[in-house]
């Protein structure tokens, strides 16, 4: 039985319609769940026109009227975008309030179990807070409305998987938050997200935070004080964590198969290693050829996965965006649903 995947749009002028009809033509995405769209149908429409898609926007009341249809697109239509008012490329507060409520909807229906899970589109922060949501990404968006407190991000391309200790904070404010308490919990919640992709048992690597891993301490003293003593603390809870490794040379065991997820400190530490990995950009073009990678939060009550790249304001409405990711964000909320709920 296939899920049914809500995908919220994303900023409306951003790259978020386009790829979301490029995915939406992709078989794949169809034999593995039922998709439906929340977002606006203006901006959708324009997409279509743009690609010269013959996709069709067919717009229902709610999930429960979604059905699949060939060539159509099955969408909740909040009509927060007139297409008078759509424009490519350009940061709004109107945007930002579209693509909050594209999120909101997502986060209500899921909590209601109305669908199986949510994959999101990218948003812009700064047109996020123009409209009033100073939220950091979409992971604090979900944490709030769903009442959650202990959740972190995992990166995924390939073999190569990491979650993260700390996030969107400054490197000032990630030293301060790498605490034992939050290391571990962070390697309990890798622990789980490799369960709820069926790897049980999985070995995890724990990046250190200062180079070296600190070298015994000659720089810096989070490693003894803080990842240390998490680590001997989750292995007391069977957890197969070792570290702290050297997190210049860490990721590389991961993508020779060592180990099945790597607990990263703050945020570059974690992302720059998954974009080497997933994407690629001919020389010669200046196109993205490969955009490999998706971003979930483990610990939510409902699934929720993501592309692992941004609203690409420079290039949207060009028709040359890459959908990969978006693809991947949906095939992998479809197999988390159906490993929460087999039945």
């Amino acid at each position: 039985m296939r899920p049914l995947i809500a995908i919220t749009m994303g900023d409306p002028s951003g790259i978020g319609p386009e790829i979301t009809v490029r995915a939406l033509a992709r078989p794949e995405v169809h034999q593995a769940a039922l998709p439906l769209v929340i977002g606006d149908a203006g901006c959708l429409e324009a997409a279509i026109s743009l690609l010269g898609s013959p996709l069709r926007v067919r717009a229902i009341g709610s999930p429960a009227q979604a059905r699949e249809e060939p060539g159509l697109i099955q969408l909740i239509d909040l009509g927060l975008m007139p297409s008078s008012s759509h424009r490519w490329g350009r940061v709004s507060k109107e945007t930002g309030e579209a693509a909050f409520q594209y999120v909101l909807t997502g986060i209500g229906y899921a909590m209601r179990r109305e669908i199986g899970g949510v994959a999101t589109g990218p948003i812009s922060k700064e047109a996020l807070h123009l409209a009033g949501h100073p939220y950091a990404g979409h992971t604090e968006i979900l944490a709030e409305f769903t009442g959650t407190r202990d959740f972190a991000m995992m990166l995924a391309s390939g073999r190569l998987r990491v979650i993260h200790v700390t996030t969107h904070v400054s490197m000032r404010q990630a030293a301060d938050l790498i605490k034992k308490e939050r290391v571990l919990r962070t390697i309990l919640l890798a622990r789980q997200a490799l369960e709820e992709i069926g790897i049980r048992d999985g070995r995890i690597a724990v990046a250190g935070f200062n180079c070296h891993a600190s070298e015994n301490g000659l720089f810096g003293n989070e490693e003894k004080e803080q990842i240390i003593p998490a680590i001997q603390a989750a292995r007391k809870r069977g957890v197969r964590a070792e570290g702290p490794f050297p997190p210049d040379s860490v990721f590389i065991k991961a993508l020779a198969g060592q180990y099945d997820i790597v607990v990263a400190m703050y945020h570059d530490q974690g992302h720059i290693p998954m974009k080497l990995s997933g994407f690629r950009i001919d020389p010669v073009t200046g196109r993205f050829t490969s955009m490999s990678g998706i971003n979930t939060t483990i610990g939510l009550p409902i699934v929720r996965t993501s592309v692992d790249h941004g609203t690409a304001f420079d290039i949207a409405g060009r028709g040359i965006a890459n959908e990969e990711s978006m693809v991947e964000a949906i095939l992998l909320a479809a197999r988390m649903a159906l490993a929460r709920n087999p039945s």
